[in-house]
């Protein structure tokens, strides 16, 4: 019983390790970050293009988005890191990381921006051609800035998912957290210990972006949607 209740016992191995585990902790957030600001401006790109593309182009950005969201995101990074070397396509661990990451955001950021879209609704159109302004106008001008805004709850989910998500890096050797605690673990065979580490820091990270998230989600909210107080 007290060799079970050491186990717990996680300070020294926690504070022996602080340097490689933060290091893996700012690789975790760096990929999350990069991952979710050029998701977002390819999402809403290709959100756009399914949206008001000619036919063609609505056609292309859907295959897309349904491909890498049909598919997971472990199998997208072991094609581009083991499937592309024998066409002579050469990318590190790190690169494909970020590139997975970003191409796999972009798909279901697509869908969140892409359903804020129609959530605006005709009337918007008319009222803006009414005014005078184009088709383009319309969009970014009128159309847009309010589906951004209403897409942010569903971003910010996003990027809590990408947090958690980054461990599956470490599969293709990416030097993320989870990575870090298996050469820890490696090293000093306390394998229950180093992991529980891992799976703390992660907890603490994620509540605490939980938390960001819902002030950010009150501070941006459309009055008569989403947030209401009186409720909680």
């Amino acid at each position: 019983m007290l060799e079970f209740l050491r186990q717990f016992l996680i300070v020294d191995i926690f504070i022996s390790n602080f340097g490689t585990l933060m290091k893996g902790l700012a690789f975790t957030f760096e990929l999350a970050i990069v991952a979710m600001f050029f998701g977002t401006i390819l999402g809403v790109l290709l959100a756009l293009g399914r949206s008001f593309g000619n036919r063609l182009l609505s056609w292309l950005c859907t295959a897309y988005v349904e491909l890498i969201r049909g598919t997971p995101l472990l199998a997208q990074l072991f094609i581009l890191y083991f499937a592309l070397p024998p066409y002579g396509i050469r990318l590190s661990a790190v690169s494909v990381a970020f590139l997975g990451f970003i191409l796999n955001s972009a798909a279901y950021q697509a869908e969140y921006t892409r359903g804020s879209i129609e959530a605006v609704g005709e009337d918007q159109f008319k009222a803006a051609y009414s005014l005078g302004m184009g088709k383009w106008q319309t969009i970014f001008y009128v159309v847009l800035p309010q589906a951004i805004r209403w897409s942010i709850p569903a971003w910010m989910n996003e990027f809590i998912y990408l947090l958690k998500c980054t461990s599956i890096a470490y599969i293709i050797g990416a030097p993320d957290l989870l990575t870090q605690g298996k050469f820890i673990a490696s090293r000093n065979y306390q394998f229950f210990r180093v992991y529980l580490i891992v799976a703390i820091i992660y907890l603490v990270i994620v509540l605490a972006a939980t938390w960001i998230v819902g002030k950010i989600e009150q501070k941006v909210q459309i009055p008569g949607f989403g947030y209401d107080k009186a409720r909680r």
